[in-house]
């Protein structure tokens, strides 16, 4: 059985709730998914699409120690210790609260229109080189993922790194002021999410609201390099917060002084004041790069072995969905598969397309972009994505598969021989896409998650005998 996080009483204590019954096993954690709670976690039932109530004989079915539900939750016959709270997700946050003032944890906070996921897991690892390191699972960055991962904290974390998202203005104050972290990222500002905003302006100033949870005397560590450097730089000084800068701008505090970009991978030596720090990044790309050195201006602000840390960033891989690279055998060679199938926007877009593009044709001859819609987009969607043909054309992408209706806009101004075909979803472009591979091939698919790509990953996987490479580890 798992060690304890919480005793009985703490929660009770936290939440102000009512007990009924006790704990049969230790509060090991927290779930708010019966399919993937563990033996001893607390299950919290809380309401979305399904209401979570529904659940709580299935999660005690499963080893749940105890579930924080409704006061007025009607218990079944094999439900467990019940702490009752007049809302199960104002519960959650309250025990939120609580472990972050229960703990003396070095906390770093990540937001950003693209990179955030990336940026924490380099941050996760290089901080677990140095002592005990809490960090959000997957993209928690939301209202009930950014509690949870708190409430999951262990009070012994040295370090905890936690990243913040939003869809529209006011959603990062509440979480930033929950974290209370002493270094919070800002990776950049782009034109993401324009649907629930006038401008990108607008969404610096959401990205900005990050800055309002930064405890006394910490730091903001902002890009040089974005447009909004100075909007930025701007509120983080009036609320008497320290900022460090990161960009390739010789203005930039931290800044690389040497760059190789591969197609495994980067070399990086990066000045920062009299520092200077040699590392490998383990996944390819120049966005990876640039974030790298965000993860290195934060190590420093937080006063941790930067030299210590930074070694971890060689053996880090894309994740599934986030650009993990596939080697799928087959009967006439082998292709190579670059899965961004989980999220796309105009930036992520076209460092996907320049990342493929340091794939050597040597050993892969010919290059193809599968791309679905970038959602969200609101009025610009449509010029959005016929602006994406000079990323297209700098990739030197010899065949462009399309799906979806905005991405028809981008289809329709490509030359006619690199058209590999356009559908209105993505299964409608399955069986071209599958005649038109063939070994020699690097493919790289991306689209919002709405787009469905990933079912065509898992199509050119099936094609052939997978070899996979680091698929599973966070980049």
């Amino acid at each position: 059985m798992a060690e304890a996080l919480w005793t009985w009483e703490e929660l009770v204590r936290a939440t102000g709730g009512v007990a009924e019954g006790t704990p049969a096993v230790p509060i090991a954690g927290f779930s708010i998914d019966t399919r993937a709670i563990a033996p001893g976690e607390g299950f919290v039932a809380l309401t979305d699409k399904r209401d979570g109530h529904e659940f709580v004989p299935a999660a005690f079915e499963r080893g749940a120690s105890a579930a924080v539900v409704r006061s007025d939750y009607v218990r079944a016959p094999a439900d467990g210790a019940l702490l009752r709270v007049p809302d199960p997700l104002k519960g959650l946050e309250a025990i939120a609260h609580a472990a972050r003032a229960r703990c003396d944890a070095r906390i770093v906070a990540v937001t950003g229109s693209v990179g955030k996921t990336g940026t924490k897991e380099a941050l996760r690892a290089c901080l677990s080189r140095l002592g005990q390191t809490h960090a959000a699972e997957n993209s928690y960055n939301n209202h009930w993922g950014v509690p949870l991962t708190l409430a999951r904290m262990p009070a012994t974390s040295r370090y905890g790194v936690f990243e913040i998202g939003m869809n529209h203005a006011g959603e990062i104050t509440p979480l930033a002021k929950m974290v209370r972290p002493h270094v919070a990222i800002i990776t950049t500002v782009e034109p993401v999410h324009l649907q629930f905003f006038e401008s990108v302006e607008a969404i610096a100033e959401a990205k900005s609201e990050i800055l309002s949870g930064i405890e006394p005397g910490g730091t903001a560590v902002l890009n040089r390099d974005n447009t909004f450097f100075a909007l930025l730089d701007e509120r983080a000084r009036a609320l008497g917060i320290r900022v460090v800068s990161f960009g390739q701008s010789e203005a930039a505090d931290v800044r690389p002084e040497v760059l190789t970009l591969g197609a495994n991978g980067s070399d990086v030596i990066a000045r920062a004041g009299t520092r200077r720090v040699a590392y490998r990044l383990g996944a390819p790309g120049a966005h990876i790069a640039q974030n790298s050195l965000a993860v290195i201006a934060a190590l420093i602000a937080l006063d941790a072995d930067v030299y210590g840390g930074v070694s971890a960033l060689a053996s880090l891989t894309a994740a599934k969905g986030r650009g993990a690279r596939i080697e799928v055998k087959r009967a006439d060679g082998a292709i190579l598969l670059v899965d961004e199938s989980y999220n796309a926007n105009p930036v992520s877009m076209c460092s996907a397309l320049a990342a493929m593009a340091t794939v050597s044709r040597e050993q892969y001859p010919r290059r193809i972009a599968v791309l679905g819609d970038m959602l969200e987009l609101g009025e610009e969607a449509g010029r959005l994505h016929e602006e994406l043909k000079e990323a297209v054309d700098v990739a030197e992408a010899d065949l462009v598969f399309a799906c979806g209706p905005h991405m028809q806009r981008l289809f329709q101004v490509l030359p006619v021989a690199q058209k590999g075909g356009w559908a209105n979803t993505s299964d409608g472009i399955e069986a071209a896409l599958v005649a038109a591979v063939r070994g020699g091939d690097v493919v790289m698919i991306k689209g919002s998650l709405g787009s469905r790509m990933a079912p065509l990953v898992n199509v050119l996987m099936r094609s052939g005998e997978k070899d996979c490479v680091g698929a599973d580890r966070g980049a």
